[in-house]
C-alpha cells in the first residue's frame, strides 16, 4: 500500500544516491541496496554507481563487480533466509518494464517453494512477514 498510496516519485534518480537506510554492501563500482518495494523478503537491487539506462553501457570492471555482487548476494541471502532459488533479471527500457530504467539495476529475487499464495492471485498484493530495516541488519551482517 505504501507504493499506492505513498507521496510521488521524488526527482532525481534513488539510485545515484541510494538510501543508507536501505543499503546493504558497497563495493568500488557497484551496489547492493533493498528494494523499497520488493516481491518477496530479502529482495536485493545491485546498481553500478555509474548513471546509464543499459547493460551495455557498463565497462568490463563493471560487469564484473556486477556479478561477483550477484553471487554474494545469492550466498548471503542463502545464509540468512535459506532461499530454495532466485529470480535474477534487468528489465531495460522502460517497455521492458524497467521502473527506473534511466539507471540500470540487476533484481536478486530470493524464492521458496510455495511462495506463492491466494494474494497475490486474487488480490492483487503481496504479504511481507519481514520488516525492511530488519531484512537490510540481516543481509548486511551476513555480507562481510
Amino acid at each position: 500500500m505504501a507504493y499506492v498510496t505513498g507521496p510521488a516519485k521524488p526527482p532525481g534518480c534513488p539510485f545515484c544516491e541510494p538510501s543508507e537506510d536501505l543499503l546493504v554492501a558497497s563495493g568500488t563500482l557497484v551496489f547492493a541496496v533493498l528494494n523499497k518495494f520488493p516481491y518477496n523478503p530479502g529482495h536485493l537491487l545491485i546498481c553500478p554507481y555509474r548513471h546509464v539506462p543499459d547493460y551495455t553501457d557498463l565497462t568490463g570492471e563493471e560487469v564484473l563487480e556486477l556479478g561477483l555482487f550477484t553471487q554474494r548476494a545469492m550466498e548471503v541471502i542463502r545464509k540468512v533466509s535459506s532461499a530454495h532459488g532466485f529470480n535474477i533479471g534487468m528489465n531495460q527500457g522502460d517497455v521492458a518494464g524497467a521502473g527506473i530504467a534511466g539507471h540500470l539495476h540487476q533484481h536478486v529475487v530470493p524464492r521458496w517453494g510455495g511462495d506463492s499464495n491466494f494474494l497475490p492471485v486474487v488480490g492483487g498484493t503481496k504479504a511481507l512477514p519481514q520488516l525492511l530495516h530488519d531484512t537490510r541488519d540481516l543481509l548486511r551482517g551476513a555480507w562481510d
